[in-house]
């Protein structure tokens, strides 16, 4: 019964950094900082990735080490974003490491989604056949065009900040 309301409280806490990711890609898109918005991706992310430390497992699983990386991405961000308030180059180092970990939830959300939805899963059972990669190297070739054309676009400097 815990498990379930804590596994329940780390999904919502997930969508919300997905769906707060996605307003602030948009924003880097569009050269606007949207700070609410902004800090809520960053923390709910941090939150994402600490509260999938506390399920149970025996070893190291890909998701601990999905979990790490992401930590270490976010930790830049907010310190590119915070002490180094963006200028110069930590303006870049930023906007790819924040969407880094942003794309590392997505990845997590297409791996969970093919695990949980019956359909997808009919599809790709073991998660090694065609339809799971071509999603997910779909996903990462978009994800890589968005953050570098973010990282061309956001110049830091946007009056919506």
């Amino acid at each position: 019964m815990i498990l379930t309301i804590y596994t329940i409280i780390h999904v919502i806490i997930s969508l919300i950094g997905i769906l707060s990711g996605a307003v602030v890609l948009l924003g880097l898109l569009g050269n606007q900082r949207l700070a609410g918005w902004t800090k809520l991706f960053l923390w709910t992310t941090v939150l994402t990735s600490v509260t999938g430390f506390f399920f149970p497992a025996h070893t190291i699983l890909p998701s601990h080490i999905t979990g790490i990386i992401s930590l270490v991405l976010l930790a830049v961000a907010i310190y590119a974003r915070c002490p180094k308030q963006m200028a110069g180059a930590w303006r870049k180092v930023y906007v790819v490491t924040a969407m880094l970990a942003f794309y590392l939830n997505v990845f997590v959300l297409i791996v969970q989604s093919f695990l949980k939805i019956p359909a997808l899963k009919a599809l790709a059972p073991t998660q090694t056949e065609s339809p799971f990669k071509i999603t997910q190297l779909a996903v990462l070739v978009i994800f890589l065009v968005l953050i570098v054309m973010a990282a061309i676009r956001f110049k830091g400097d946007s009056s919506k900040a």
